[in-house]
C-alpha cells in the first residue's frame, strides 16, 4: 500500500482508480490517525476474534474518529471476512492477512488469502444456517455509503476489502 491510507479513493493501491502522484505531492500532511497497518494471522478459529480485537485496539489506540456504530459495523465485517477465509480458504492458505487503512475521510478493512476462488455474495437461502457473510458485508457497506469488493491479488490469491465513511452518509 504505497498511499499509506491517505488518497481521494478507499481502494487498494494499484486498482483501477489508484494515482500516480507521489505521496509528497498528494496534498497536506496526514492526520494523526491516517496510515495503513497490516498483519498476518493463521487460517484457524481462534484468528477470527483475535482479528477483531486487533482492529478494534488499532482504532482506539490511533485517535480514529469513528462513531460507534459504525465501528461496530466494521467490526463485524471484519469478523466475516476473516470466518470466510479461515473456512474457505485454509486448505490453500494456511495464512492470511488483515490490512486496516485510514484516510482523513475513510477506513478501510481487507482480508487476503492465497486461495484463487473467487466468491460472490449470494442472495440468501432461508433454508441453509450459512452462506451469508459476504451478503451481509454488503449490506453493512452500503447502508453506510461505502464499497466493498473482491480482487485477485499478483500471487493467485484474493483480497476482500470493504471501506466505509468516516462521516455519515448524506440520505438524498
Amino acid at each position: 500500500m504505497d498511499d499509506h491510507g491517505r488518497g481521494p479513493d478507499p481502494r487498494p493501491a494499484g486498482g483501477p482508480a489508484a494515482s500516480s502522484e507521489p505521496l509528497e505531492e498528494a496534498g497536506p500532511r496526514p492526520l494523526p490517525y491516517e496510515g495503513a497497518w497490516r498483519f498476518t494471522a493463521a487460517a484457524v478459529d481462534a484468528s477470527v476474534p483475535q482479528a477483531r480485537h486487533a482492529v478494534r485496539d488499532l482504532l482506539y489506540r490511533q485517535g480514529v474518529p469513528i462513531p460507534d456504530d459504525l465501528a461496530q459495523g466494521l467490526l463485524l465485517i471484519v469478523s466475516e471476512l476473516v470466518t470466510n477465509a479461515v473456512r474457505h480458504a485454509a486448505v490453500l492458505s494456511p495464512t492470511l492477512a488483515v490490512e486496516i487503512a485510514v484516510g482523513a475521510e475513510w477506513v478501510r478493512v481487507s482480508v487476503e488469502d492465497d486461495h484463487p476462488y473467487r466468491p460472490t455474495a449470494l442472495e440468501a437461502d432461508h433454508g441453509r444456517t450459512g452462506g451469508r457473510g459476504l451478503l451481509l458485508v454488503r449490506e453493512i457497506t452500503r447502508e453506510a455509503g461505502g464499497a466493498c469488493d473482491v480482487e485477485h491479488t499478483a500471487s493467485g490469491g484474493k483480497v476482500i476489502w470493504a471501506a466505509l465513511p468516516l462521516k455519515p452518509a448524506r440520505l438524498p
